[in-house]
């Protein structure tokens, strides 16, 4: 049985299952951020239309999916952006469009419909060499912006606005990760499905959330748990003969609720430490003081984590003291 690990085809499906495991979380992090989880299952129906297309025409499935996959991610960020409706109504607009253009053109191709459950839920264990070669190419190409533009990304995808102020190409990042998204569901149709592959890029995430604290580990988080999770669960189906792309959603799912209590006591943890709301600190002031105290372990002041420092509770509000050659200060909130 353990020879079935070696098989030409389970190489191919570990290949296509990690690549897909690390891209698609990276992309769901930012889908996450903008509150566009259902960004990925909305786009994953538009790829219906683009793999029927593929069938009826007789051209790769995969080449076609990608083509309308990044045309119905550019209508979706055009729509959402002219104000005429929402991120989500634009998502449904499509997501409806989509699965019935791609049903009436698979009627059309007679014998896709069988050909088309692959592409619906997964066929990992059947996927050729040259789609393999094509996941592992486009992938990195994702992992690669998703990894260089973060800062970037991360600014269009926190708040909008304050990008566009700071001077930041707002439509230009946001086409882009539009575009990461479409491509992205384009790769993973092989390994989890059209229908599931919305769950590997958005529980990966919900599961890092529940211990990180920034953005980038939460990202660098999902990646490592979409990859788990894709390898054990490519695995696990090869001995227990079950769907590849389910079982790697099922071992994604059952890490986030394995977590979760510890998740929830990491989280209270963390919020008694903060005896008052961050909302209500104002802005840092620096203030020439003799302060005769000095703060560290043991000191006897609730200690509070911020960015890179650590900050003391003191007479009412928080003390970081900094020495500097103008002399001793500390940042008052």
């Amino acid at each position: 049985m353990w020879e079935l690990l070696w098989a030409p085809f389970m190489i191919r499906a570990v290949i296509a299952a990690a690549v897909t495991g690390l891209a698609a979380p990276s992309v769901g992090t930012y889908l996450v951020q903008r509150r566009l989880s259902l960004m990925g299952d909305g786009i994953g129906h538009i790829c219906v239309t683009g793999v029927a297309l593929g069938l009826l025409t007789g051209t790769s499935p995969t080449l076609t999916a990608i083509l309308v996959a990044v045309v119905g991610a550019l209508l979706i960020e055009l729509i959402r952006t002219s104000g005429r409706a929402s991120g989500d109504l634009a998502l449904a607009l499509l997501f409806y469009g989509g699965i019935a253009g791609g049903l009436v053109l698979v009627q059309m191709a007679g014998n896709g419909a069988f050909a088309l459950q692959g592409y619906l839920f997964g066929s990992i264990t059947t996927i050729a060499p040259d789609d393999v070669v094509v996941a592992v190419v486009l992938a990195g190409i994702v992992l690669f912006i998703g990894l260089a533009l973060m800062p970037q990304l991360f600014a269009v995808s926190y708040d909008e606005d304050f990008a566009r102020a700071s001077g930041v190409p707002v439509w230009l990042y946001s086409t882009m990760m539009s575009v990461l998204t479409a491509v992205t569901v384009s790769v993973a149709m092989r390994t989890v499905g059209l229908l599931l592959v919305s769950a590997l890029m958005i529980i990966p995430v919900a599961t890092s959330q529940q211990f990180t604290r920034s953005f980038r580990s939460t990202m660098l988080g999902a990646m490592g748990l979409g990859l788990v999770a894709a390898l054990v669960g490519v695995v696990v189906s090869a001995f227990l003969n079950v769907p590849p792309g389910a079982m790697i959603v099922l071992v994604s799912l059952a890490g986030f609720v394995a977590t979760a209590p510890v998740g929830m006591l990491v989280q209270s943890r963390r919020r008694a430490r903060i005896p008052f709301e961050s909302r209500a600190l104002p802005l840092h002031e620096a203030a020439d003081e003799t302060h005769g105290h000095v703060h560290g372990p043991g000191c006897g002041h609730v200690a509070v984590e911020h960015g890179d420092h650590v900050d003391y509770v003191h007479d009412g509000h928080r003390h970081a003291v900094h020495v500097t050659g103008e002399g001793q200060h500390y940042d008052e909130h």
